[in-house]
């Protein structure tokens, strides 16, 4: 009776242990056909698009208007930054640009009477030409009485006092040559100082014309630092965890929150290098994410990373030194979520989040 219960027991053992070995074996040759045919790896994680809010200006924060985790529109606004200062700047950018805009209507109105100076100038001129001319015709009438009063004289056929009138007649007409003559010069000198004033004039206008310019630009950078006061959502998405509040001070370059795209999300898979020989941009990928289980996304390879991880790495390893240990190095690989996966899970996925990877080679 012990014989037989023993040879039961021995048989159940044997039919277990059999069994057991048949599993062993369909399993592994599960696990080896389907390596043929596809590469996995359980070191890939969720990514997503995290835009990073940074002030443009420095200055204290008076009103926070998002809370940690809200969702917010392109557009909306996230916080203010004191703007008094900003606002005075605008004034007095504003006011240079007024005075810039006087000195260049003062300095066309000295154009303009300066070429009005030169048209007078001229005009005399050409006056004071004409009238020479005249005189120059009266003088030498003059000069041929004198001549002839003076002949007359010498034969006494006229009077002492008619010879001095000639002679009188003479010597204004010689005169009011010479005073023609020299107010001739003095026109045409009045001439050259209006032209070299209109020169002068012309080189201001364009001094200011270039005041006007840069006063200008002035004001339209302290519009936009006045604009930078007020910082608004650049997409659409989930605002991380708000670390600053009212009264704080910020500077342009600190980074101080995110914001999270959730309507596009990647995978970054980072398989062995031993696994890449098979691999090509195109293939399809099964996705698992622990927080879905019983839901897989698809998912295409779009790229390789261009160096292993470990060369992105801060103190990337330096094998110059000859202590050198073969390790298998990791590459990353990007799998862009297809467009037939759910949306909403889509949405739901958080950068950081663990996922199993599965490269269908064929």
């Amino acid at each position: 009776m012990e014989n037989t219960e023993k040879k039961a027991t021995n048989n159940k053992f044997k039919y277990i242990l059999g069994a057991l070995i048949l599993i062993g074996v369909i399993y592994g040759g599960y696990k080896y056909f389907h390596s043929l045919a596809h590469e996995t790896t359980d070191d890939p994680q969720i990514e997503k698009n995290m835009n990073p809010i940074i002030p443009r200006v420095t200055g204290y924060v008076t009103k926070v208007f998002v809370k940690d985790n809200d969702f917010v529109k392109k557009g909306d606004t996230l916080f203010i930054i004191e703007d008094k200062d900003y606002q005075v700047r605008v004034e007095e950018a504003n006011a240079a640009l007024i005075s810039a805009q006087g000195s260049l209507e003062v300095s066309k109105a000295d154009i303009s009477g300066a070429q009005a100076n030169i048209s007078v100038s001229e005009a005399n001129f050409s006056s004071a030409g004409g009238n020479i001319e005249s005189a120059k015709i009266r003088a030498n009438r003059a000069n041929n009485d004198f001549v002839r009063y003076q002949n007359l004289y010498k034969n006494k056929s006229i009077t002492k006092q008619q010879f001095e009138q000639a002679e009188a007649a003479k010597l204004e007409a010689d005169n009011e040559v010479k005073i023609l003559q020299q107010q001739q010069k003095a026109s045409n000198y009045q001439k050259s100082i209006a032209a070299s004033r209109s020169n002068v004039s012309s080189k201001q206008t364009e001094v200011a014309a270039a005041n006007i310019k840069r006063a200008q630009a002035v004001l339209d950078a302290a519009k936009l630092n006045l604009g930078y006061t007020v910082v608004t959502a650049s997409i659409d998405g989930q605002v991380s965890k708000i670390n600053i509040q009212p009264g704080q001070l910020v500077s342009p370059g600190q980074s101080l929150f995110y914001i999270i795209n959730n309507a596009e999300a990647w995978v970054i898979a980072n398989f062995k290098e031993t696994q890449l020989s098979k691999m090509v941009i195109g293939q399809k990928v099964g996705i698992h994410v622990d927080a879905y289980p019983d839901y897989e996304f698809q998912g295409t390879i779009t790229s390789f990373s261009p160096a292993t991880g470990a060369r992105f790495s801060l103190l990337p390893p330096d094998n110059a030194t000859g202590n050198f240990v073969k390790t298998i190095q990791r590459l990353p690989v990007k799998i862009n979520l297809d467009k037939e996966n759910d949306p909403k899970k889509v949405e739901n996925l958080r950068p950081g989040m663990n996922v199993d990877v599965d490269v269908h080679l064929k």
